[in-house]
């Protein structure tokens, strides 16, 4: 499995860990209150430095225990990368013009947040999986 692949999953995985987390920390500290007055600003924040970390700590190891070359892209990996970005960037922008909508009807800053961090989250785990896919199916650039 190339390293890029690897990275992909890692990512992918990441993605899904720290969100699903933060989601229970979250719901879990709801109980009768609106999720609206739920203090999140903490949770969000420690989700996305567990991320951050586990993400420098995991490419480490996977690119630590690879051959010394692995990390060598290839034109193949420089245009599956560029796709896989492509497609998870579209999850940011449609998080942006929600974030933007939803401060125009000015709606609580929990709810701007969360869509801005679900549309990361998003974006990440559709780039990742777009990447595994083409690494898996094949790519055919157009």
């Amino acid at each position: 499995m190339p390293y890029e692949e690897k990275s992909a999953w890692v990512m992918g995985v990441l993605a899904v860990g720290t969100y699903t987390g933060y989601l229970v920390v979250i719901l879990g500290r709801a109980g009768d209150t609106p999720l609206a007055e739920v203090p999140y600003v903490a949770a969000l924040l420690w989700a996305l430095g567990i991320s951050i970390v586990a993400s420098i700590v995991l490419h480490t190891l996977v690119a630590s225990f690879g051959p010394k070359d692995a990390r060598k892209k290839d034109q193949r990996d420089r245009e599956i990368n560029r796709f896989g970005e492509h497609i998870g960037q579209s999850f940011v922008v449609i998080g942006g013009v929600a974030a933007l909508g939803m401060s125009m009807a000015e709606l609580d800053y929990f709810w701007i947040a969360n869509a801005v961090y679900l549309a990361f989250v998003l974006s990440a785990i559709l780039g990742s999986t777009a990447r595994i896919v083409a690494y898996r199916r094949g790519f055919h650039s157009w």
